[in-house]
């Protein structure tokens, strides 16, 4: 990176660091003229990632990211868990039809890997450890210790899926 382009971001700002806090300001904020501001400047960050995290969702740390923030969609009601890994254009959206048997946002357990392009939709509870494929499509709940995998969509229970080499990863 060369030295223009450094002071450039410093100063703009224009970061995934500046986008988690421009996020957690809009959720915590009470004054209304601060957060008509950090509303502006999370719209921005959002527009340039060609993201939208909703400011409302909560994580219980950080997902790690691999392929930054692009494409990534995140319902504003949703919960994920410690230590996830999410690939680029994956959605984790509210159902809000009227006559669907989920409506709502999916909650995320911990230690979770979500391959590119997954879509997650509804009300449903995915355990912990889970991993699920690429382009899987997920409307159902799933257990903990399990992989999903296309096509079909199925789902492969096991007795222990260890996925510790998240955490070594984040800790390193």
């Amino acid at each position: 990176m060369n030295l223009k382009r450094l002071f450039h971001s410093i100063l703009s700002g224009y970061d995934e660091t500046a986008f988690w806090i421009a996020k957690e300001r809009c959720r915590t904020t009470k004054n209304t003229f601060l957060k008509f501001f950090y509303l502006r400047r999370y719209n921005k960050l959002s527009l340039k990632f060609c993201a939208y995290v909703g400011y409302n969702a909560i994580f219980d740390e950080l997902p790690i990211l691999p392929h930054s923030l692009f494409g990534i969609f995140i319902s504003d009601s949703a919960t994920i868990g410690k230590s996830c890994v999410i690939f680029h254009h994956v959605t984790i959206g509210s159902n809000t039809l009227k006559d669907s048997k989920r409506p709502g946002a999916p909650t995320i357990g911990n230690n979770c890997y979500i391959g590119a392009g997954a879509k997650i939709i509804g009300n449903i509870k995915i355990g912990d450890n889970v991993r699920i494929g690429a382009n899987c499509v997920v409307t159902q709940d799933i257990p903990s210790n399990s992989t999903v995998v296309l096509p079909p969509p199925r789902i492969m229970a096991k007795e222990n899926t260890d996925n510790s080499f998240i955490r070594q990863k984040r800790n390193n």
